[in-house]
């Protein structure tokens, strides 16, 4: 597949198609097709962890977060988003083309993902840093052009983060280092963007910041966004779609409200839980608690 580079005054907030249009806002952008996954044991024992057959479609602009305790599955199926991982069965596509038979450049120009950690061999400066997600877009041994400097200084800004540019990475608090993160993978301008827990070092205020800005991102960029979180509420609260798994399952499929029922929460988390649904139609999730009286 070929692969096209920028064009030459092409804004953060756009990014070339090669030989494919844009599709229209209620194309489908991601379609995961009964796609399934093995981790393989030793010998003929059986396979140390399976995700069966799990299908959901999501479109430009759209949140989907998909939820589950730990060992779920929810990062082996971000893999398999990502092109990382092949399906053992169905498939993954992005605009129609397979995530996993994507050549490297390709996928990276189209998926950016935000990992829990992104470790540092060294110390670097944000800006730096985030100039790393035009990786893509170079050919061997490049300096970067006036027009990555542009789509970096322009990412730091759509994460609030201009005036980190010039700080160690290294130095910066872990919300400060999320937002620059998140700014590096914008600077790939990609279609798809996905992040594997993103809230889980940051208090609450910055848990709901980022959350408001990925919304925002998504809604701004056109991206389709793909969370895993273990945040039932924050989940509830901006996703459009949500993806319930257990224990390698695929339970429920649908808006927040839909997937949000409390038997079915109760069952997978294994708590006590209530389930209330707010004006606006959005569920909210709280622990039932059974308090027993002090003795006198």
């Amino acid at each position: 597949m070929n692969s096209a580079g920028p064009q030459a005054t092409m804004p953060v907030t756009q990014r070339p198609d090669g030989d494919r249009a844009r599709p229209g806002p209620n194309e489908v952008r991601l379609g995961v097709e009964q796609a399934s996954y093995a981790y393989a044991a030793a010998g003929r024992e059986a396979p140390l962890f399976t995700l069966e057959a799990t299908s959901f479609q999501a479109r430009q602009r759209e949140l989907v977060a998909i939820l589950g305790p730990n060992a779920s599955g929810k990062s082996t199926l971000l893999q398999l988003i990502a092109g990382a991982l092949k399906p053992l069965s169905g498939r993954v596509q992005l605009d129609g083309f397979e995530t996993s038979r994507l050549d490297p450049r390709t996928r990276a120009q189209r998926i950016a993902v935000v990992q829990q950690e992104s470790s540092l061999l060294f110390s670097v400066r944000a800006w730096e840093y985030v100039l790393q997600g035009r990786h893509p877009y170079g050919r061997g041994l490049r300096f970067e052009t006036e027009e990555d400097c542009v789509i970096v200084e322009n990412a730091l800004q759509q994460v609030g983060a201009e005036h980190l540019r010039d700080r160690w990475v290294n130095q910066i608090s872990g919300g400060e280092k999320q937002r620059v993160t998140l700014a590096r993978a914008l600077a790939q301008q990609p279609l798809l963007l996905l992040l594997d827990e993103p809230t889980l070092h940051l208090d609450i205020g910055a848990q709901v910041g980022l959350l408001q800005r990925l919304r925002q991102l998504a809604e701004e960029n056109r991206y389709t966004v793909v969370v895993v979180t273990h945040e039932l509420n924050l989940a509830a609260e901006f996703a459009d779609q949500a993806v319930l798994l257990h224990r390698g399952k695929c339970l429920r499929v649908g808006s927040p409200a839909e997937v949000y029922n409390r038997e079915l929460l109760e069952q997978v988390f294994e708590a006590p839980l209530e389930v209330e649904i707010g004006p606006e139609g959005r569920p909210r999730v709280t622990v039932r608690v059974k308090r027993t009286a002090s003795a006198g």
